[in-house]
C-alpha cells in the first residue's frame, strides 16, 4: 500500500549517547559528596550509640518534641484565624484598615522572631504591675505562653500575606459571575473565592509550618523546654555531642513527615484540576 501523500515512513533516529559534560560530572560529584557525608554521619551514630543514653534521656527528647509540636500547632492555628481579617484589611479600600494591617505585617515580617519573643517575654515582663492590675500577669509570667503569643503574632503576619496573594489570584470573572447570579458578597467570598484561594495557598502554608517548626528552637533561650531546650539540658548533663545530632534527626524526621503528608493532601485537594 502506497504511503499517504507520497511520504515514506522512516524510523525514528537513534538517541544520541549522553556525554559527560562538566555540569553532569559536577552533579555526580556533589551527590557523591553528600552520600559520603551521610555515610560518615550514620557510621558515627552507630559507633557512639548507647542504649543507656537513650534510656536515660529518650523520654526527655519525646517530651521536648511534644512541646514543640504543641507550640507550633496552636500558634499556627491561632495565626491562621488572625490572618483572615488581616488579609481582608490588606485588600480593603479603607485607607485606615489597609494602613494598620500593612504596618502590622511589615513589622512582624521585617523583624527577627527571636527579637519579637524577647520583646514579649522581657519587655512585657517589665510591666508586671500593670499586667497584674488588669489580670493578665498569669499569662505573661509564663515563658510558654509568651512564646505562644509571639509565635501567633509572627505567623499571622506571614499567613495574612499568603492568603492575600492567593485571593488576588482568583479571576475577577468569578466575582462578576456571582454578582450576576444575585449572590451576596459574603456568600461569594465564603463559597467561591476563599476555597479557590486556599488551594493556591496550600503549598505556601506548608512551607510556613515547616519554617515555624525549625524556628521554634529559639524558645529554648527563654527557658521553654521544647526539643532544643531538652537537648541543651541533655548536653549540659552528658557533655556528649550526639545529643545535638539526635535532636537534628528528630527535627528532620518531623519536617520530612510533614512534607510528605502535605504532598498527599495537595494531590488529594487538587485532583480535580488535573487532566
Amino acid at each position: 500500500m502506497a504511503p499517504a501523500f507520497g511520504i515514506e515512513a522512516r524510523p525514528a533516529p537513534e538517541p544520541k549517547p549522553r556525554g559527560w559534560s562538566s555540569a553532569r560530572i559536577g552533579g555526580y560529584a556533589v551527590a557523591g559528596l553528600w552520600l559520603a557525608l551521610l555515610g560518615l554521619l550514620l557510621a558515627y551514630l552507630i559507633s557512639v550509640f548507647s542504649p543507656d543514653f537513650m534510656m536515660r534521656y529518650g523520654p526527655r527528647y519525646l517530651d521536648g518534641l511534644w512541646t514543640t509540636l504543641l507550640l507550633v500547632g496552636i500558634s499556627v492555628t491561632l495565626g491562621g484565624l488572625l490572618s483572615l481579617p488581616l488579609a481582608l484589611a490588606r485588600l480593603s479600600g479603607n485607607a485606615f484598615l489597609n494602613g494598620a494591617a500593612l504596618s502590622y505585617t511589615t513589622f512582624f515580617r521585617g523583624t527577627p522572631l527571636i527579637a519579637q519573643t524577647f520583646l514579649v517575654y522581657y519587655g512585657l515582663g517589665a510591666l508586671n504591675d500593670e499586667l497584674k492590675a488588669i489580670g493578665l500577669w498569669w499569662f505573661f509570667r509564663e515563658a510558654w505562653y509568651c512564646a505562644l503569643f509571639a509565635f501567633t503574632l509572627h505567623t499571622a503576619a506571614y499567613q495574612a500575606e499568603i492568603l492575600r496573594g492567593a485571593i488576588r489570584t482568583v479571576p475577577s470573572g468569578q466575582r462578576e459571575a456571582s454578582k450576576a447570579m444575585g449572590l451576596s458578597r459574603w456568600t461569594t467570598f465564603q463559597k467561591i473565592i476563599l476555597p479557590q484561594a486556599l488551594i493556591v495557598a496550600l503549598r505556601p502554608y506548608g512551607n510556613e509550618i515547616v519554617l515555624m517548626i525549625k524556628a521554634s528552637a529559639i524558645v529554648a533561650v527563654i527557658t521553654v523546654y521544647d526539643l532544643m531546650g531538652q537537648t541543651r539540658f541533655v548536653f549540659s548533663r552528658s557533655f556528649d555531642f550526639q545529643a545535638y545530632l539526635w535532636a537534628a534527626l528528630l527535627y528532620l524526621a518531623v519536617v520530612e513527615t510533614l512534607r510528605r503528608i502535605w504532598d498527599v493532601l495537595e494531590q488529594r485537594l487538587t485532583r480535580h484540576l488535573k487532566r
